[in-house]
């Protein structure tokens, strides 16, 4: 990093904290807070992302909404448990997920760790195109002007070179997550059924057919993945928060798990009409799932079903592309701060810019085999967590980087069980999809 370039981000990040300090000193909390806010927020309504979204509306439509209410709920629970760790991991070390890795583990794993988080990063990347372009594609809009138009907007965020600008304008972006929630509205359902049902956890329908194991486990991945850790931990760090603030890191990623895990339950009620109806919605994508929505929720509906999967595309590849950057600054031990100049982080830059020129051209490929990529995506997604997982907890629980504020046997506990939940699902999964007659 050059001195020019430390120097722009230092004082970047100062005038952030000189302002979080007069507030916390004039006890002007509601603006504390407001200050401090958006790494968590914007990593749970990121992993609202497209594939997430259509996971979600395929669970409505083919299941409805007896036993995936208080599933849904249990899985951000597990959501919060990790993130919850990465914002005291940022807080307290002031470095990234992968920079730890590097300075505990060695060369090799932090190699190993960023190699394995920029290749599944990529392929989800193409799925969030793909979600693009499929919502795009109700509004006749062409594959190439949706992607272009989606590597614009995301640009736009990047050209203030300041992360609290950029942070600000994807939060502003990530609250269109929110539309699937008066869809839900729209589709006027039985709110007595919605209460049961979340009051009371009903049974597994389809029992254990391939097709119920492989919806259940792919909205375990909807929840659940590895570039959450290295994102919010990196914005935490790059944000500049420190152990005083770990109590609003906590609230922030809280109050994203409780928004995302809203407009997750909505984009199920949403599509429920669907199963009552018997419609077999098992191949739909954005755009057949907004068009067959329309004698239910109207034109307006699936305009508004169609925006909002085309939003979780572009949240989500700003978030995952800023992750693969962040990884990749900091084991090449180069500027890695959205605070910096084009000019002063270079790699960082190029990095986010590749990745999102190389997955948007691949999804406007003729004839390229997408379906096959969302498909390896799930699998590497949820394959790949429980190693995450087993970092996170040797990090948090290492006294060299934590201190006292590393994880107590409770923590321990609830990271152990994330990690086993998440081991089996991942288990099971690629079974699953490897045997797709088997019956578990």
């Amino acid at each position: 990093m050059s001195v020019k370039a430390a120097d722009r981000e230092d004082a970047a990040r100062a005038s952030d904290r000189l302002q979080v300090l007069q507030a916390r000193r004039n006890r002007r909390w509601l603006w504390l807070f407001w200050l401090l806010i958006g790494p968590g927020i914007l990593v749970m309504l990121g992993e609202n992302d497209a594939p997430s979204m259509l996971s979600y509306a395929a669970t409505g439509s083919q299941f409805g909404i007896g036993f995936f209410i208080p599933f849904i709920i249990f899985t951000f629970f597990l959501a919060f448990i990790a993130q919850e760790i990465t914002v005291r991991l940022g807080a307290v070390s002031k470095a990234g997920h992968a920079e730890l890795i590097y300075r505990r583990f060695g060369r090799f794993w932090g190699n190993f760790a960023m190699g394995d988080l920029l290749v599944t990063n990529l392929m989800t990347l193409v799925t969030e195109f793909v979600g693009v372009v499929a919502g795009a594609g109700y509004f006749g809009i062409p594959a190439w002007a949706a992607v272009l138009g989606a590597i614009i907007i995301i640009s736009c965020a990047y050209s203030f070179r300041r992360y609290w600008s950029w942070e600000r304008m994807v939060m502003a972006l990530a609250a269109f997550n929110l539309i699937f929630i008066p869809l839900a509205i729209m589709a006027h359902p039985n709110w007595g059924e919605v209460a049961h049902a979340t009051l009371t956890w009903s049974p597994l329908p389809g029992g254990s057919s391939s097709n119920t194991i492989i919806i259940l486990l792919s909205d375990i991945g909807a929840t659940i993945t590895p570039w959450m850790l290295f994102f919010q931990q990196g914005a935490v760090s790059d944000k500049g928060l420190s152990i005083r603030d770990v109590f609003q890191g906590r609230l922030d990623t809280g109050i994203g798990a409780i928004l995302a895990a809203l407009t997750a339950i909505a984009a199920v009620i949403a599509t429920a009409p669907l199963y009552i109806h018997h419609m077999n919605a098992s191949q739909f994508g954005g755009a057949q799932f907004a068009q067959a929505l329309v004698p239910y929720i109207g034109h307006v509906g699936g305009a508004m079903f169609a925006l909002g999967i085309m939003e979780a595309g572009l949240v989500a590849a700003t978030t995952i592309s800023t992750s693969s950057a962040y990884a990749y600054g900091e084991v090449r031990r180069q500027t890695h701060s959205l605070n910096s100049s084009f000019k002063g982080a270079k790699s960082f830059y190029g990095m986010l810019f590749l990745t999102l020129i190389v997955t948007g051209g691949v999804v406007v490929i003729p004839h390229f085999p997408l379906e096959y990529v969302v498909i390896i995506v799930n699998v590497i997604a949820v394959l790949t967590m429980p190693p995450a997982i087993g970092f996170l907890l040797i990090l948090v629980n290492d006294k060299e980087v934590m201190g006292e504020h590393r994880n107590g046997w409770f923590l321990n506990v609830l990271g152990i069980g994330v990690g086993v939940f998440v081991s089996l699902a991942g288990i099971v999964y690629a079974l699953t999809v490897i045997f797709p007659s088997l019956h578990l």
